[in-house]
């Protein structure tokens, strides 16, 4: 192993060369540091780092193993954090210049679990103001960058996470999605990210601080290995009494159930979920994922699935609760929004109460019919975005061309992930190939509520048979 392949191994084999002292915490952090400084003015990955902090705990870590000390599974592991879960001592912006400056006195619980696991917090991950779209458009900067192509996006709203842990900035990094935004940065970046059911990872974010923009989001990992989410999310799921939606479920030890008998499973596929216009390229690599299953021993079946409704009961309601979560605080300094994240805070505005009833009886309906589906079958498959990432501010639709001017916003960008959180299921994207570009191409996996393992064993079987590449051309041959 030299210094070159370092930065891109996974999080579980640093965790074992760190528990073995073949590297220490010190080396393994002033790599990544190295990395940031020379590669993040080209990417926007990170918006604010956490130098002197990081460094003074690395090496406190030191000599914690050869003292025999307990140490988490996340001893000296560099993480990114993504700059909507709030750090105590650490610039936190959620990406929108109303926030610029803001310093919490206190951790949200994401990152209490992460510190208490061992993690090294690097630094904050960019994202979009407020996590309103499919790209990170904020006005703190330019884009975040895709690493395997700089004139593209890294999507959003987890872009930072996902680009950093794609060009080997950081070992892992947490996201969160509220309507895809770790399946869609991890689909145009090429890593597994997955979005829990709701509820089984509290967002509890300190009294002064927990702006809940978005109800039904839910914490997650972005990760280059299904192993290494599968060691995050143990750690960030579980009952917090300070979350009201937080829900007491027993935490399955994931990491060491991954490999499983996965001839029984029964799955549904559906490659446009009635109204997606879906890219020739995404499509065909999807299909020969989806075929290539056949070799596990699953039984995968094409599904008529239509969820072209499920834009009015999933929009309606996240506006509105943007709008009024931060509208008295913030509703005279509109001109600092993005362009597009403005475009949102007046369409939640204009919600009326009935608009909001009606929204939410399209949201039952749309959990009614997954659920149905899934009374069948165990997973979900699905492109994870239409297109490949798109060039920098420029989204592309996801649509067919009869609903472009009825469906907007992200949604619109991004029809295959927000669905599933009106639902509240788990979801993920995992790699399966790449377009004529040489820019990654990823397939979601959907399952019932709680059942991220089966998630997780399903995705974990398909890269033991097809390991996708996880080094960007661009970073694999520096520092």
């Amino acid at each position: 192993m030299t210094e070159f392949d370092l930065p891109f191994k996974p999080a579980a084999e640093h965790a074992r060369l760190l528990h073995t002292q073949a590297i220490s915490p010190v080396e393994l952090l002033t790599l990544y540091l190295d990395r940031i400084e020379k590669f993040n003015p080209a990417l926007n990955a990170f918006l604010a780092m956490n130098i002197d902090a990081a460094i003074t705990k690395a090496k406190e870590m030191e000599s914690c193993i050869a003292n025999g000390e307990a140490v988490g599974p996340l001893y000296g592991i560099p993480f990114g954090v993504k700059d909507n879960e709030v750090t105590k001592g650490i610039e936190t912006t959620h990406g929108s210049a109303w926030m610029k400056g803001h310093i919490p006195k206190e951790d949200s619980v994401v990152v209490e679990r992460i510190k208490s696991a061992g993690g090294i917090i690097i630094g904050k991950t960019n994202m979009p103001d407020w996590g309103l779209m499919i790209h990170s458009e904020n006005r703190l900067g330019d884009h975040t960058r895709n690493p395997w192509d700089t004139s593209r996006t890294s999507g959003g709203s987890s872009a930072g996470s996902a680009s950093a842990v794609a060009a080997g900035l950081c070992s892992i990094a947490s996201g969160t999605d509220g309507g895809g935004s770790i399946r869609a940065p991890s689909s145009f970046c090429g890593m597994f990210g997955i979005r829990p059911t709701l509820g089984r990872v509290p967002r509890y974010s300190g009294a002064s601080e927990n702006y809940i923009t978005n109800p039904i989001s839910q914490p997650g990992p972005i990760a280059r290995t299904v192993e290494d989410a599968a060691i995050l999310l143990e750690i960030l799921a579980g009952f917090d009494l300070r979350d009201p939606d937080s829900v007491r479920a027993a935490v399955p030890p994931y990491p060491t159930l991954l490999e499983a008998d996965l001839s029984q499973l029964k799955i549904a596929y559906s490659p446009d979920y009635g109204y997606a216009d879906v890219n020739k390229e995404v499509h065909e690599s999807v299909e020969t994922a989806v075929n290539n299953l056949d070799s596990l021993g699953c039984k995968v079946e094409r599904v008529e699935l239509d969820l072209s409704d499920a834009f009015y009961g999933y929009w309606p309601l996240i506006s509105a609760n943007w709008y009024a979560s931060l509208d008295k605080k913030f509703g005279k300094r509109t001109s600092e929004l993005a362009p597009e994240a403005f475009n949102v805070y007046q369409y939640g505005g204009k919600i009326t109460g009935k608009d909001y009833a009606l929204a939410l009886g399209v949201r039952d309906q749309i959990i009614s019919r997954l659920d149905t589906l899934f009374t069948k079958y165990d997973l979900l498959l699905s492109p994870t975005m239409p297109n490949t990432a798109f060039v920098a501010g420029r989204p592309k639709s996801g649509v067919k061309s009869d609903l472009e001017k009825e469906l907007w916003g992200f949604p619109a960008h991004s029809p295959f992930t927000f669905p599933i959180n009106a639902a509240g299921l788990p979801g993920a994207n995992i790699p399966c190939g790449f377009d004529k570009d040489g820019l990654p191409i990823g397939l979601q996996v959907i399952g019932r509520r709680f059942e991220e393992l089966r998630i997780l064993q399903l995705c974990y079987g398909f890269e033991q048979a097809y390991p996708w590449p996880t080094v960007p051309p661009l970073f694999d041959s520096h520092l």
